[in-house]
């Protein structure tokens, strides 16, 4: 199941786009686009959720890190992609290693308020800065290009961007947690101090696992840039920090391609209730909670017991 489930996953959205053909929506390839790239930031969280066990309540600052070095760049008159990925990159991977390693000083509950914490000073940041919207937000006029191409500008083009990132994500992530690193990461989840007795250097471990998490959040925040053409010190608060947990919760926590398929339910659903109701957060919240205790184990986890009762 753990092989077919991505495969299938991917293969369906590779086919996405020809359902404008058969009456699909058009709007749904603008929403599936953006549930895809909120997916890479959910594929991320997971990493270190799922497999590492840290649960970081201000992941959402990576995506508005990515976003706002985009928005900062484009606004300067730099749209180069080979240029904005690389800062953007290390914008994060630096603000991931100054933050990850003070907060992995701690443990628990104390974990997670302080990359709340973290979080929430990133967010004020964005809003201090004036010169780029403050807290109006920032409007881009152009979209990155690469090597002087508008790649960014057809939206169907947008969409298999989207895709074959998510897709190198999930590949990364994927080699990631069967190699060694992953393994001794994962054993530290269930016992740090037998694997530091080991030899291995847990708070090492887990330090880099935070800076790769973070700069796959940050890619994501780039093209959330590029797609909505806005960029908000919204994008880093804590209540999107929030979604991006329950989007792990709800796809299934360290299965990895439940994040995928977490951030689409989560981001489709909205779209479906906001649509019919003005008051669908009502409605929204405890479906999402209901679903979450009655299946133990999200999405990922319900498809696996009924292909067990479908094998047996």
């Amino acid at each position: 199941m753990r092989r077919l489930a991505p495969l299938v996953i991917f293969a369906l959205l590779a086919l996405l786009p020809l359902g404008s053909v058969l009456g699909l929506p058009g709007h749904w390839l603008t929403l599936v686009t953006r549930a895809m790239i909120f997916a890479i930031a959910a594929l991320s969280l997971d990493l270190i959720l799922g497999v590492g066990g840290l649960i970081s309540f201000g992941h959402a600052a990576y995506i508005g890190i990515g976003a706002y070095g985009a928005g900062i760049l484009i606004t300067e008159g730099q749209t180069e992609l080979l240029v904005a990925l690389p800062v953007i990159l290390l914008a994060c991977a630096a603000f991931a290693t100054v933050t990850g390693y003070v907060s992995l000083r701690t443990r628990g509950v104390a974990f997670i308020m302080i990359t709340l914490a973290f979080g929430q000073m990133a967010f004020y940041l964005a809003q201090a800065l004036s010169a780029y919207g403050g807290d109006d937000g920032l409007t881009l006029y152009e979209k990155s290009t690469l090597l002087g191409r508008e790649i960014f500008s057809n939206r169907t083009g947008f969409y298999y961007i989207a895709l074959g990132t998510l897709a190198f994500c999930y590949w990364l992530v994927r080699r990631l947690v069967a190699s060694r690193f992953g393994r001794v990461l994962r054993a530290a989840r269930e016992n740090a101090v037998r694997v530091t007795v080991t030899g291995y250097d847990v708070n090492h471990v887990r330090l880099g696992a935070y800076v790769i998490s973070g700069m796959m959040a940050g890619l994501s925040g780039l093209l959330l840039a590029n797609q909505t053409d806005f960029v908000s010190p919204a994008y880093m608060s804590w209540p999107r920090s929030g979604e991006l947990i329950f989007m792990v919760v709800l796809g299934g926590v360290g299965s990895l391609y439940g994040a995928i398929l977490g951030a689409l339910a989560f981001l489709i659903t909205e779209d479906v209730l906001s649509s019919l109701t003005q008051n669908w957060k009502v409605i929204f919240g405890p479906l999402i909670v209901l679903f979450v205790l009655f299946t133990h184990g999200g999405i990922a986890g319900l498809a696996s017991k009924l292909r067990g009762r479908h094998d047996g």
